[in-house]
């Protein structure tokens, strides 16, 4: 990429200016390696003038390993019969919290699978009894696509934030990574549902699934310019036993490092996470993420008996 092409480009993504499809194309195929370290250091410095030094630290929670969704990238997706299958119960999960908020974690992340017994009327209950224990604390929920009626359940219990990354804007790579019963139309309407019922929201994607081309990640960056998340969520895809992409090859941690970069340039204010994902490839991925722009980690606050039970 020439120089004062790049920086005409730079300029507008931190200025919030519309990006057309071509722009983001272009950063993604032309960006050399001495420009991706320019824009690596930019995004640091952006996170650093909006959050300082820090970073935030949340304590994630996985409440169940069943789903009824049968995803074919997902590890608990509901037809591998290899995976290890467990849910916690309510006070299992309050124990957890207690924890949690001994050590200091100001935010609970409830993150699992769509168990079917754990309804909405069971995560509510669950919710409102965190929030009279911990009226100041934040509760965090990622537990997938639900009905407008369960998410506003959720928000009047208590719930702060919803996590649901939507993996791909690209209607044909969602059909190629989900089941039939499963819709991209539908993943983007419980975002603007979520949005609509007041949640702090976030989305993101896997960044090397199986099927996914440089324009999937275009129509990725385009949408989320729409959505304009709180917060979003990305990581390398990591093949799963007992999957149909088993034996896929995995995503780069350098491109989604990269990414990580063009979204804290054009979301200065959004809370990116340093995934697991990244830290499972990478024996030093949380401290490469922080420094090309991320500002959240997520310790497991899991008990140890079941973390190694949910495998996705």
């Amino acid at each position: 990429m020439r120089e004062n092409g790049a920086d005409n480009i730079l300029a507008q993504l931190v200025s919030g200016a519309r990006i057309s499809a071509a722009t983001w194309r272009s950063l993604l195929t032309e960006s050399g390696f001495e420009e991706r370290e320019r824009i690596a250091l930019m995004a640091r410095e952006v996170a650093q003038a909006h959050f300082g030094k820090g970073v935030y630290v949340r304590a994630l929670i996985e409440i169940s390993s069943y789903c009824r969704n049968n995803c074919h990238y997902c590890g608990l997706r509901c037809s591998n019969s290899q995976a290890q299958r467990y849910r916690l119960s309510k006070e299992e999960l309050l124990d957890c919290c207690d924890q949690a908020a001994t050590l200091g974690f100001n935010t609970f992340v409830l993150q699992g699978g769509e168990d079917p017994q754990q309804s909405d009327e069971w995560l509510a209950d669950v919710v409102a009894s965190i929030r009279a224990r911990y009226p100041q604390k934040a509760i965090t929920l990622s537990v997938g696509e639900r009905s407008i009626s369960g998410y506003s359940m959720l928000r009047n219990a208590g719930a702060d934030r919803y996590l649901l990354r939507h993996e791909t804007a690209d209607d044909g790579h969602y059909s190629h990574l989900h089941p039939d019963t499963m819709s991209a139309f539908n993943r983007r309407r419980c975002l603007v549902n979520l949005k609509a019922l007041g949640y702090q929201v976030g989305s993101g994607m896997m960044i090397g699934s199986p099927g996914q081309t440089v324009d999937c990640l275009v129509a990725d960056l385009m949408l989320l310019d729409t959505l304009k998340p709180h917060m979003i969520g990305i990581g390398p895809f990591i093949p799963a036993d007992g999957t149909p992409f088993a034996a896929e090859p995995h995503g780069s941690v350098d491109e989604t490092l990269f990414l990580i970069s063009l979204l804290r340039l054009r979301f200065p204010q959004a809370l990116i996470p340093a995934t697991t994902a990244l830290s499972t490839l990478c024996s030093n991925g949380t401290q490469r993420a922080v420094l090309a722009g991320a500002n959240v980690v997520m310790p497991n606050l899991s008990p140890t008996s079941v973390r190694a039970k949910y495998a996705i």
